[in-house]
């Protein structure tokens, strides 16, 4: 009977102690970070806030699109060569990072401090010499996240971009507005990117995910960058225009681009990469373009807290041989 009577609270004490294996193992779901301003604003909240003093209006379109017409108080620092450096077909690997004094000296002439609130706007229209509408937002994802990089928290992309700004008819200027240079300083967060060893550790351990197009991720389309179609070991696909709506005219010309409602925007990522908010995420496309929105959203809208982006992509990856590139699976 004593037997019996000690085994009755060993019994308890194993369930007890499973039932809390069980709690510490559930994950903590995404859940979007505390900010200053939204991750994406609107033309109605940057109207509204326009004559805020911490607030920059960085215009990263090309000089050209500037020139012919901008929102008032905007400075116009182009995203290549300021914020991304190797343009496509210039020294490879193309689509690279600034030297991190370079870029805080972009920074500062910009008139930007680590206080100050940034709202980047993007070209939403298709562009003869510098490319398609998506390349325009993508661009201007890419300066949101240098800038987060170089330790300027509060940055926004303004939804639509320029071309919904004018569209709605709101106020333009073509005075062109020089800024106040100051001298920046920050800290680099050095944890955002990581390298091509660092990613081939992480096959089959971490989520792998491949912002481009299924055609692209598939092997069916080599991209124009890449050695070899396909893509890396493992990576989930999710491309990052799929996060876009874009409004067309009767032409079928592109007028600009939205982004989709946050709830879908999360409803998406969720179903592909899992409800553990914790659980480390790598990013990549072809050259650093489509991870850069994928980065964004991931991050600043659903909020995954071990977001990494992997800035070679396929162009540096399939230039390996020694690298296993996978066509025509989805994984």
């Amino acid at each position: 009977m004593k037997k019996k009577l000690l085994l009755i609270p060993l019994a308890l004490l194993l369930a007890l102690s499973l039932v809390a294996i069980g709690c510490l193992a559930t994950p903590t779901p995404p859940s979007p970070p505390a900010r200053a301003i939204d991750a994406i604003v609107s033309t109605q909240w940057l109207e509204d806030n326009i004559d805020n003093l911490d607030l920059v209006i960085l215009d990263v379109r090309e000089p050209d699109y500037y020139t012919a017409g901008h929102i008032p108080g905007s400075v116009n620092v182009p995203a290549f060569p300021n914020w991304m450096v190797n343009l496509f077909g210039e020294e490879w690997p193309w689509m690279e990072l600034p030297e991190d004094e370079a870029l805080f000296t972009t920074i500062g002439n910009a008139g930007i401090t680590a206080d100050s609130t940034v709202v980047v706007i993007a070209r939403t229209v298709d562009s003869p010499s510098s490319g398609p509408a998506p390349s325009g937002v993508t661009f201007a994802n890419r300066v949101t996240i240098t800038l987060i990089y170089a330790g300027v928290e509060h940055v926004a992309m303004l939804d639509g971009g320029y071309d919904l700004w004018a569209v709605e008819e709101r106020a333009i200027s073509t005075e062109p507005v020089t800024p106040t240079a100051v001298t920046y300083t920050g800290v680099v967060d050095e944890t955002i990117f990581v390298s091509k060893d660092y990613v081939e550790d992480k096959v089959g351990k971490s989520i792998l995910v491949d912002a481009t197009e299924p055609d692209v991720y598939f092997g069916i389309e080599q991209w124009a960058g890449a050695v070899r179609a396909g893509h890396i070991p493992t990576a989930k696909d999710l491309p990052a225009p799929w996060f876009w709506a874009t409004t067309v005219d009767e032409a079928g010309v592109t007028t600009y681009i939205t982004w989709k409602d946050t709830s879908t925007i999360r409803e998406m990522a969720i179903t592909v990469l899992g409800e553990d908010g914790d659980e480390e995420i790598i990013v990549y496309c072809g050259v650093g373009g489509y991870a850069s929105p994928l980065w964004y959203v991931l991050t600043q809208v659903v909020g995954y807290r071990n977001v990494k982006f992997y800035d070679g992509s396929m162009q540096e990856w399939s230039a390996d041989p020694s690298k296993d590139v996978i066509k025509y699976k989805y994984e």
